[in-house]
């Protein structure tokens, strides 16, 4: 195999070991807004551990499983870190991707379960995907550009926000947090990039959505989880765009 194809072992060996972290965080996340973050799984036992008890599988005292199927979302984020790889090859970005990818899959998992982007994970991930890029671009061989990145997420946002303002129950304003990050990920290649992955997600979000109606199983007032489309749309504009790069 050559380098680029360990890459993508390497990464789809990180997406797995990371992966099964997630259904705890998952669990705890999924609430309402109103509620406090979960610290007891069904049974009524407490969830400890490390960093609070966010870390850690997704096992009770008595040693039952909750939250998402942990071998799903293992897989799911292996294949994700895998595409990665295989698509931005050794660049030095490929590590930004590979340290935000978890956190893209936990809040889709959380947004698609009760329709809500926690600011503590919209936030933090706009922040260390602009810091991140920023280590990217002094390092030799990358193939994007901070700045565009910075601009994108910026510009992103704002257009979701005036879309927010049009129509609040359609855009929430988890999604315009969430487009901070999404569109400086984007912009890294490129304002195409950020078109690209920018029309993936509503175009995702549409077919999905048009399914339901289809199926008859959502009305016209019925709210889609947004995210989850937003965050697969970034994921296939930032594959073409790491490739095309």
């Amino acid at each position: 195999m050559d380098l680029d194809e360990w890459a993508a072992v390497g990464a789809a060996l990180w997406g797995a070991a990371a992966g099964t972290l997630l259904p705890r965080p998952a669990y705890r996340l999924c609430v309402e807004p109103d509620e406090p973050w979960r610290n007891r799984c069904p049974d009524g036992h407490a969830i400890t551990g490390p960093a609070a008890g966010w870390l850690g599988r997704s096992r009770c005292a008595a040693g039952d499983h909750y939250g998402p199927s942990t071998p799903a979302v293992a897989l799911a984020t292996a294949l994700v870190c895998a595409a990665l790889a295989l698509a931005t090859g050794t660049r030095p970005e490929l590590a930004v991707w590979l340290l935000l990818a978890p956190a893209g899959v936990l809040l889709a998992l959380v947004d698609f379960r009760v329709h809500r982007l926690p600011d503590v994970l919209t936030l933090p991930l706009a922040a260390a995907a602009l810091a991140l890029l920023g280590v990217a671009a002094a390092v030799p061989e990358h193939a994007g550009n901070w700045l565009t990145a910075l601009l994108s997420g910026l510009g992103l946002a704002a257009v979701y926000f005036v879309l927010h303002l049009i129509n609040p129950e359609g855009m929430g304003f988890g999604d315009v947090k969430l487009a901070l990050g999404l569109g400086t990920v984007l912009g890294w290649y490129g304002w195409g990039t950020l078109v690209l992955g920018t029309f993936a997600g509503f175009l995702f979000g549409g077919v999905y959505g048009l399914g339901l109606a289809v199926a008859r199983r959502t009305g016209r007032r019925t709210l889609l989880p947004f995210g989850p489309f937003l965050i697969t749309g970034t994921f296939v504009g930032l594959l073409i765009g790491a490739y095309a790069a």
